[in-house]
């Protein structure tokens, strides 16, 4: 499929350089096109995007999931006659797994966006992210609930 997608590609290009959309040009640029990649088949590599597309899209519905759970959960809070009982606000240190400033960042953007959480801090050695959250019962639930979505998928991505 790759290839394909190559070849069309560099008979389009063949077609543009030479002037003529005609589809003998456009043939023979595409046979032209095979040829080439043919010949260069061992040093192409599948590119890591299109293994991880799938991935971010994952990321991504995930992320609409959590959106809609968590607006629902602080629009119940809010509406809720007992609403000052029922808040329970915290900060938590949420431990890091990943590494690199692009990875801190779209995790720390993500639950941000989050309605009813915030990111605060990350720690001077990026091992920890400190959260604000609108209502916390249970810490370690709340630490749970982020390393296996948001920051397990991210990891998945960007491996």
């Amino acid at each position: 499929m790759m290839f394909l997608a190559l070849a069309v590609l560099l008979a389009m290009t063949w077609a543009a350089i030479t002037g003529t959309f005609s589809l003998g040009n456009l043939l023979l640029g595409g046979a032209i096109g095979l040829l080439s990649l043919w010949v260069i088949r061992k040093q192409l590599d599948r590119p890591k995007l299109f293994g991880r597309i799938p991935k971010a899209f994952g990321l991504a519905m995930l992320f609409l999931y959590e959106l809609v759970l968590s607006a629902v959960k602080v629009l119940v809070l809010v509406l809720s006659p007992n609403m000052k009982k029922r808040l329970e606000p915290g900060i938590i240190a949420f431990p890091l797994q990943v590494k690199s400033d692009m990875e801190i960042t779209l995790l720390a953007n993500l639950i941000t966006l989050t309605p009813g959480t915030l990111s605060v801090d990350v720690s001077d050695d990026r091992s920890v992210l400190y959260v604000h959250a609108i209502s916390v019962p249970d810490k370690d639930a709340l630490i749970k609930d982020i390393a296996t979505g948001f920051e397990a998928k991210i990891i998945e991505v960007f491996e």
